[in-house]
């Protein structure tokens, strides 16, 4: 499993730890990444999704997922969320 979020497109970042003497290791920080099921008014199913708690907030502001997926950028949703993005796209038009 891609540790991506399928909403918003967040990827881990590379840093470093630095202690107390200035001595610098690599380390990742990840996106904090929860298994969550999203249901389709549209569509009239639901989806389970690996998302950012960044993703979640967002949805929750759009007021439902299909306005968030309407509303969201192609470039940052994963390749099954591309597809349906289109299907949703075609029902509501």
């Amino acid at each position: 499993m891609s540790k991506k979020c399928e909403l918003t497109g967040k990827i881990p970042l590379k840093g470093h730890n630095v202690s107390h003497a200035n001595n610098k290791t690599k380390r990742r920080f990840l996106p904090n990444l929860k298994k969550v099921k999203f249901k389709s008014e549209l569509l009239k199913r639901s989806l389970r999704l690996t998302v950012s708690n960044a993703g979640v907030r967002s949805v929750d502001k759009k007021g439902s997922f299909d306005q968030f997926i309407i509303s969201a950028k192609s470039r940052d949703l994963s390749l099954r969320l591309k597809k349906l993005k289109k299907s949703l796209v075609s029902k509501s038009a």
